[in-house]
């Protein structure tokens, strides 16, 4: 035997009416003369002028970095905590860490890393300074150095947009 309530059907119009409403919004958004995607994402972008890293042609956000008062190409890494050196990385800044130095492990994407922590007193990038950022020296080496949350995470903000970062000091 089938039983209907008040309640139960109340929610079953609610939700035949919830339906219908999205599919009819749905028939107008797709009935709708099409724009191409150049002029929607040219509409949609405004040029940026404030500091950026630029998205180079690898898809990926390459930072011009001065640390140090040293040149250093990084990868702009928002999932890596700080910012992250390898031996031949620090090497290049004049810090050469003793084995005993590393005395931390790091859980990674490849696996653990042991690690040494050092304070940066300078990093520059786009027109954005700061001083004293935390970093650790890894003991592996790596494609390119990154430029984590201990960097990025200091800004007043930064947008991530398809051209670039702008960053926000």
């Amino acid at each position: 035997m089938i039983r209907f309530d008040t309640r139960s059907i109340s929610i079953f119009i609610a939700a035949v009416a919830t339906s219908v409403a999205c599919v009819g919004a749905l028939h107008l958004a797709y009935s709708a003369e099409p724009q191409s995607p150049v002029a929607l994402r040219a509409s949609s972008l405004t040029p940026i002028a404030a500091p950026a890293v630029l998205r180079a042609a690898d898809g990926h956000y390459w930072a011009d970095a001065a640390i140090e008062g040293q040149s250093m190409r990084m990868l702009v890494d928002t999932g890596a905590s700080l910012v992250t050196l390898s031996r031949r990385d620090a090497r290049k800044l004049g810090v050469i860490p003793h084995d005993s130095d590393f005395s931390q492990t790091l859980a990674t994407a490849a696996g653990p890393v042991r690690a040494a922590p050092v304070v940066l007193r300078d990093i520059a990038i786009a027109g954005v300074q700061m001083k004293n950022v935390e970093a650790v020296i890894v003991d592996r080496d790596l494609p390119a150095p990154l430029l984590g949350m201990s960097f990025l995470g200091r800004l007043s903000a930064f947008e991530a947009r398809p051209d670039g970062i702008v960053l926000k000091g």
